[in-house]
């Protein structure tokens, strides 16, 4: 059976309903991109199998209009250049750009060059917001594949609506629990609010894999690769609900317990990144005005932040599961090989389970 999206497929997590399109881009105005790079034969010792994803908070330039964002870092063996900006202003002026740990460099210099290419001024005064996972299994890093322009294609092919998941994008050459893994997202709408989540998975070992609460890694011991190797995940949370960057931070901590519900335990070598910004206030490109701002009120009483907070959690597992089903067997340098999950078998388990839709 070809993959596919959890849901689809009768894998239904929650119980909070999903955006029209079960994606991060429900949240209007939210765009994704993704430039994949693939260079040279399966198995040969230089293959190239990495990428980039870009994520825009809204249709316009950030720089132009920056949003309220927040960081939460859960382990920190990982990076994201502009994470100092974003907890200490708690504002988000670039978009979001995603790729490999050893390429990370590349990508701010080239978003960055991007941007002065659109508005020389503004280029000046932003610092790309970039993150990143190791995709070194698959993927020859030290022959420095990223170029400008795969940057820029992510960057430009930024769009609405459905968003491509799996080996994709910054995910081509990605694992998680030891299958092939990458790209995934998800939504759900509460309180008169969609939350939307896009993960970029690197993380978690076979055993620890959960799909729907079921043990599904446990029951499937093959299709392992090679070596097994600490990996990363980063999560960016959008929302259209109206929050402050303390509360945003709050809803990034929130991504974490949806990893959790998936298996991953956030080990020592591992960075797990989560991001998350509110679309509901636009601000000036200048700072330092007065404003008036929109905000859901903070206080024991603030029922509606426990419904957003859930939301991410639901969204953020959901996630990793499409970026699982949806993810296909890809063969990298010196052979090395990622598995797709066994579609079927997973389906299998599941259903002796009880935990498939009927």
């Amino acid at each position: 059976m070809a993959g596919g999206r959890a849901r689809d497929l009768g894998v239904v997590i929650g119980e909070l309903p999903t955006g029209p399109a079960n994606a991060i881009t429900d949240v209007p105005g939210v765009r994704v991109g993704h430039a994949s790079v693939r260079e040279r034969e399966d198995g040969d010792p230089h293959a190239v199998r990495t990428g980039v994803t870009a994520i825009f908070p809204h249709e316009g330039w950030p720089w132009d209009e920056p949003v309220y964002a927040g960081v939460h870092i859960l382990n920190g063996y990982g990076e994201t250049i502009g994470v100092n900006h974003l907890s200490e202003w708690g504002v988000l002026m670039t978009p979001i750009v995603l790729t490999s740990t050893a390429q990370i460099g590349t990508a701010y210099d080239a978003t960055l060059r991007w941007a002065a290419g659109i508005d020389r001024r503004a280029a000046r005064e932003i610092m790309p917001v970039v993150s990143e996972c190791d995709d070194s299994f698959l993927n020859d890093i030290l022959s420095f594949p990223l170029r400008d322009e795969h940057v820029a294609a992510a960057l430009d092919g930024a769009r609405g609506g459905p968003v491509q998941e799996g080996a994709v994008g910054a995910g081509l050459g990605m694992q998680c629990f030891d299958f092939k893994g990458g790209i995934g997202t998800a939504s759900r709408v509460v309180s008169g609010f969609t939350v939307g989540v896009l993960v970029l998975t690197n993380h978690g070992s076979r055993h620890e894999l959960l799909l729907a609460g079921v043990p599904v890694g446990r029951a499937i011991t093959d299709l392992m690769p090679r070596e097994h190797t600490e990996g990363s995940c980063v999560v960016v949370v959008a929302t259209d609900a109206p929050l402050l960057p303390h509360q945003l931070r709050r809803l990034a901590v929130r991504a974490g317990l949806g990893l959790a519900r998936g298996g991953s335990s956030a080990s020592n070598g591992s960075g797990e990144q989560m991001l998350a910004f509110s679309t509901a206030n636009r601000l000036p490109a200048q700072g330092g005005r007065v404003l008036e701002v929109r905000a859901i009120a903070d206080g024991p009483e603030a029922e509606v932040l426990s419904d957003l907070f859930r939301a991410v959690v639901e969204a953020t597992e959901e996630a990793v599961a499409n970026a699982l089903f949806a993810a296909e067997t890809v063969v990298g340098r010196h052979g090395n090989t990622l598995h797709a999950l066994p579609v079927e078998r997973a389906l299998e388990i599941l259903a002796r389970h009880g935990a498939l839709a009927s």
